[in-house]
């Protein structure tokens, strides 16, 4: 089975342009490098209610781009889901530095904030459905790993916030399963994937291509000033490692993740097949092979045919 991008409807309505709910800037990575989970902390507040609260926000600076409740998805800030570029919003403090050590930037700035309505007539299950399909919409239309980079806002700002995970606990939920509800969503199936569609990357293979070739095109970019090009290899790396079943710091996750199919070609049409033809000009038939391996580990990483 395939995901379903179909399977709701995304409603975009969106507020008027003020700074301090809405500024109008772009994000900065262009499209969203990750989903920062949240909830209202507000129960039984509807999506609508929440459009119609920071269309009138006057005294403070605050928002999010989407409010998910049990009948609607609402984006009231442009994600880039549809003809508007994705824009930034206020849903994470510039001070707290989590996110920065994480990912890079501010939240802000290259992140979407998604909110789960939830609490008194709202059915919160029914909610939560929408929540999960539309983050795993999000992390198919931008080759986002769910594993790595879906954090809740009480993981960015521990000291002050308990979202998503309030909203979560009056469900019997936890972020750990809200994730794995999203990989579920875009494998398209129900839950019963017991026999992956495909094979964790070996460690060693995960450390020769993050350190000969994904780790120089971070400097090459850090040195250009190409923020867009740091971001992206950063979070190559981090989907190359979750495919070994490791997170960012090298330390192991309960499994493997799939890699993303344009993660493998990438890498491959970017540096592996250069380096077999220069080998196979060379009549180098031990490096012919050796890169022709790396790709093929590649591919059943990422579910794909070998060759």
């Amino acid at each position: 089975m395939m995901f379903n991008p179909n399977k709701y409807a995304i409603e975009r309505r969106y507020i008027n342009k003020r700074h301090n709910v809405r500024p109008g800037a772009r994000l900065t990575s262009g499209n969203p490098v990750f989903l920062v989970a949240h909830d209202t902390g507000n129960p039984g507040a509807s999506a609508d209610n929440h459009f119609t609260y920071f269309q009138n926000l006057e005294d403070r600076s605050a928002s999010a781009q989407v409010f998910v409740d049990d009948k609607k998805i609402l984006e009231i800030i442009p994600t880039g889901t549809g003809a508007e570029p994705a824009e930034k919003a206020w849903h994470v403090l510039y001070n707290v530095t989590t996110d920065n050590e994480l990912y890079g930037d501010d939240a802000n700035d290259i992140a979407l904030g998604v909110e789960l309505c939830f609490g008194g007539q709202i059915d919160t299950l029914e909610a939560y459905k929408r929540f999960v399909w539309y983050l795993a919409y999000c992390c198919d239309k931008w080759s986002i790993n769910p594993r790595t980079h879906i954090p809740s806002h009480k993981q960015l700002d521990p000291a002050r916030k308990r979202d998503v995970d309030q909203a979560l606990a009056t469900i019997g939920k936890t972020l750990k399963d809200l994730v794995e509800d999203v990989e579920t969503e875009l494998k398209g199936a129900s839950g019963d994937s017991a026999v992956p569609d495909f094979t964790a990357l070996p460690a060693f293979v995960v450390q020769e291509l993050v350190n000969n070739y994904v780790s120089p095109a971070w400097f090459a970019s850090q040195k250009a000033g190409d923020q867009e090009g740091e971001t992206h290899f950063h979070n190559l790396a981090n989907n190359l490692r979750a495919g070994a079943a490791l997170n960012e710091k090298n330390q192991p996750l309960t499994a493997a993740v799939k890699l993303f199919k344009s993660n493998a070609q990438e890498i491959i049409f970017r540096w592996l097949q250069p380096a077999w033809f220069k080998a196979k000009q060379a009549n180098d038939k031990e490096q012919m092979q050796h890169f022709n391996n790396l790709a093929n580990y590649l591919r059943a990483a990422a579910g794909l045919p070998k060759q």
